[in-house]
């Protein structure tokens, strides 16, 4: 199979504009994505999917594949597809499945495109998967950046909120979960997906995987041995900064 992983990303991030190109110890966090994203042994390119010249000059200048999109796209899932059918024509190459990795996850490990992937080799009805954390403390619970994640007996999506789900007031020892923007879609779902119009949950929540679970379909997530924080806001990145010094000591 070939397996195309894309890492969208923008500038213009509400909560934190500029974010790709913020460094993390001396080096933009979008070049730490993509180095950690490269080095997976399953895929067969690795490329960038941006709007914005600056992310895709860069990625130029580290000899990385980028790929520049339409400036509309609200949801990550949309720029990849678009990312994916312009790479297929311009490699003459059709890919089996698509890894998407968000930008603001700098401390992606390549085995965890592997995760994504593997539930799909081994089960062709899965169309969708998901990294799942733990986790680790109340403050993460409650922080409205990090997008909880409820799961049913076969570890398929029920929900995913950026409130506390579920409640802590009735069940304090039920564990906490949280979605790890490592997602892989089979090639032609994730081109289905983007024809799909956008669902009133997806925009409440502002939460790609809303519009799968709206209308009717199943997210099968995987936990992940991977401790990994997204930056979406500056204290953020200083949390990631310390963390990734710890693991380079």
């Amino acid at each position: 199979m070939k397996i195309l992983t894309l890492i969208p990303a923008r500038m213009g991030s509400s909560r934190f504009p500029g974010k790709p190109m913020a460094t993390i110890l001396g080096k933009p966090m979008i070049g730490h994505v993509y180095d950690g994203v490269a080095k997976s042994a399953i895929s067969t390119l690795t490329a960038v999917a941006t709007c914005d010249q600056e992310i895709f000059s860069y990625i130029k200048s580290i000899g990385g594949h980028p790929v520049m999109t339409s400036n509309i796209h609200e949801r990550a899932s949309d720029r990849c597809a678009e990312s994916l059918l312009i790479l297929e024509k311009a490699n003459n190459t059709y890919y089996d499945i698509v890894v998407m990795v968000q930008g603001d996850e700098p401390m992606t490990h390549p085995n965890m495109i592997v995760e994504a992937v593997q539930p799909m080799l081994n089960n062709p009805d899965i169309q969708v998967t998901n990294l799942l954390g733990k986790i680790k403390d109340l403050a993460e619970f409650e922080d409205r950046n990090c997008i909880k994640v409820v799961c049913d007996k076969n570890l398929d999506a029920m929900y995913f909120s950026r409130e506390p789900i579920p409640s802590q007031s009735k069940a304090k020892k039920i564990p906490m979960f949280k979605q790890v923007c490592v997602i892989a879609f089979r090639r032609d779902y994730l081109l289905k997906y983007t024809l799909l119009p956008p669902t009133t949950l997806e925009v409440i929540e502002s939460i790609d995987m809303m519009r799968v679970l709206e209308h009717g379909m199943k997210v099968r997530m995987v936990p992940t041995l991977y401790e990994t924080y997204a930056v979406d806001t500056p204290l953020d990145l200083l949390k990631v900064e310390r963390l990734m010094k710890k693991m380079d000591a």
